[in-house]
């Protein structure tokens, strides 16, 4: 949160971004007391309610507008990206986002509707006006039955990842604004409120069982009878596919992230599935050696800063996801693992083609990028003394890969 001071004479010194928004625009004090002030622009769609998440939450936010029935958008700003929430008389009828993996093309690979290659290809002609999921139905690679179901899901998910926020900012916009809106889904918002509530709590205990979407379900029977649905879809890929990382084998059956985590769950308590922990690959030479120093210091920060900070997976994946070029080629589809590394196999493939030189310095650019962000995290939560002892070790691996890095450079 930005930290702002009023001067002696009434003046302001907005943050740049904050600039670029309001640039040009007629401002109004709005409400104002010893403790906020809500300053709002002049026009369409004029805020008459802001705050911040904490004392109130997100499910207590969305019951107060659709008890009381209210039109209007939600506007969020959340670490890491924005999401909003358009309501009709207090039901959500569309719901957008900037992360990543809520976008629409992203959800269809997740479902097992698209494949990568094909998402590629198709987001490349797509524009404002021909948007991702238009392009994949004209070129016939989903159907308008796939793209229907894609989009109330991925509304869906919008919505439950945004109730596992504890901390962002809030504005509510009333009316409903013009064009804004391209498709009008019916969705109860307190039974939304409900089962992502409920899809947050079991999720932890998915997750205590199955420990990793990285590890590789094993079948350890060759029949079972009395399976549910999913569990019998999902049962039948790992019986006769080579071992894949739980989270590809889900994609794979299309069951989505939670109903699949379900039906994973279910097959691991009944015995006839095993969760067996991926084989390191070991990548050789200097490349091999840098990867296996810096995974061993994500690994042991990890541990240490995890007690601390419980969302620490989630904060690393939004970095990874936000670093510019040329470091996001280095991390593209790599996923922290549970102990915190990195696919070192997947880095190395990344990197495939470059110099020998050229491509340990990006990756020791890149892989100090994440350490730095680490350590900062840890400059944030641990206490004094424990932080220091974490830089003080990260710096001697700078200095390591320095070395390393030179000898040959």
């Amino acid at each position: 949160m930005t930290r702002l001071t009023v001067s002696s004479h009434g003046r302001i010194n907005l943050p740049a971004g904050t600039v670029r928004q309001l640039r040009n625009q007629t401002l109004e004090v709005a409400s104002c007391s010893r403790g906020h002030l809500l300053l709002t622009a002049e026009g369409e769609g004029k805020v008459c309610l802001a705050g911040t998440l904490g004392d109130i939450s997100l499910p207590e936010l969305l019951s107060f507008f659709n008890m009381f029935r209210k039109t209007g958008v939600l506007r969020l700003r959340l670490p890491g990206g924005e999401k909003s929430l358009f309501l009709r008389d207090g039901e959500i009828v569309h719901a957008a986002s900037s992360f990543a993996e809520e976008e629409l093309g992203e959800i269809l690979y997740r479902l097992g509707k698209v494949g990568r290659e094909d998402l590629d290809r198709a987001r490349q002609l797509a524009t404002s006006r021909n948007p991702i999921g238009k392009v994949l139905v004209e070129k016939q690679l989903v159907t308008p039955k796939d793209l229907w179901q894609a989009t109330h899901y991925q509304a869906e998910q919008i919505v439950f990842h945004l109730l596992r926020h504890d901390s962002g900012s809030f504005s509510w916009e009333a009316g409903m604004p013009e064009g804004e809106v391209p498709a009008t889904l019916s969705m109860n918002t307190q039974n939304l409120i409900m089962e992502g509530l409920r899809q947050a709590d079991e999720r932890g205990l998915f997750m205590e069982v199955i420990g990793s979407l990285e590890a590789l379900p094993v079948a350890c029977v060759e029949e079972a009878e009395g399976l549910g649905q999913a569990e019998e879809k999902l049962f039948g890929q790992i019986r006769f596919s080579e071992p894949v990382p739980a989270r590809e084998l889900l994609r794979h059956a299309g069951l989505g992230d939670f109903d699949g985590m379900k039906a994973l769950y279910q097959l691991i308590e009944k015995k006839l599935v095993r969760m067996q922990a991926p084989a390191d690959t070991e990548v050789p030479g200097r490349t091999g050696e840098l990867i296996r120093i810096y995974n061993g210091a994500l690994k042991a920060m990890y541990a240490r800063i995890l007690p601390y900070s419980p969302r620490l997976a989630d904060e690393v994946r939004l970095f990874l996801r936000d670093l510019p070029q040329p470091y996001s080629y280095v991390f593209q589809d790599i996923h922290p693992g549970w102990d915190g590394t990195l696919d070192a196999g997947r880095i190395a493939a990344n990197l495939a083609g470059l110099d020998e030189d050229d491509r340990d310095r990006l990756l020791a650019e890149a892989f100090n990028e994440l350490l730095y962000m680490k350590t900062m995290v840890a400059r944030r939560d641990l206490p004094s003394e424990d932080s220091a002892e974490l830089v003080a070790r990260v710096q001697e691996i700078a200095r390591r890969v320095r070395e390393l890095v030179g000898r040959n450079g």
